[in-house]
């Protein structure tokens, strides 16, 4: 009362077994690569959270030191020209008339002055933009484009 399978029949169609196995392996693969999809999607997310709260920190403890520095900055400053008009003094002290003290202190700062315009002209000439950058960026995109 059995049924006869011939080996002909048989290498055509599969067992049920085997099929069942088969639909339940892709089915393991595409659980996985959607777990594993899904948990890229969150790790992305989570350092982009992160990212944000760093450079949120970052940037107060950047204020405050650009606080101290501006204000330091003008201190020091103020405390130049002090400086300078006690010079001035000091040369009038030594026998000179006012202006004429006032004005050497004038002179060599403008000198001073000059000289480094000039100088910081002749590097800001040497600056280029991130020439080696964007030359990576175009081999990069290149690539990219096949």
């Amino acid at each position: 009362m059995g049924f006869r399978t011939s080996t002909a029949a048989s290498a055509h169609y599969p067992e049920p077994m085997a099929i069942e196995t088969k639909q339940q392996t892709d089915q393991g693969i595409i659980d996985l690569v959607r777990s594993a999809a899904a948990d890229t999607t969150e790790l992305v997310r989570q350092q982009i959270e992160l990212t944000k709260a760093e450079i949120k920190e970052n940037a107060r403890t950047a204020g405050a030191s650009f606080g101290l520095l501006v204000v330091g900055g003008v201190i020091l400053f103020l405390g130049v020209i002090f400086l300078l008009v006690t010079l001035a003094y000091v040369l009038v002290q030594l026998g000179l008339p006012e202006w004429a003290g006032f004005g050497i202190v004038t002179a060599v700062l403008l000198l001073v002055g000059a000289i480094l315009v000039l100088v910081g002209r002749s590097r800001a000439k040497q600056v280029h933009g991130p020439e080696r950058s964007m030359a990576a960026l175009e081999a990069t995109k290149s690539t990219l484009r096949g």
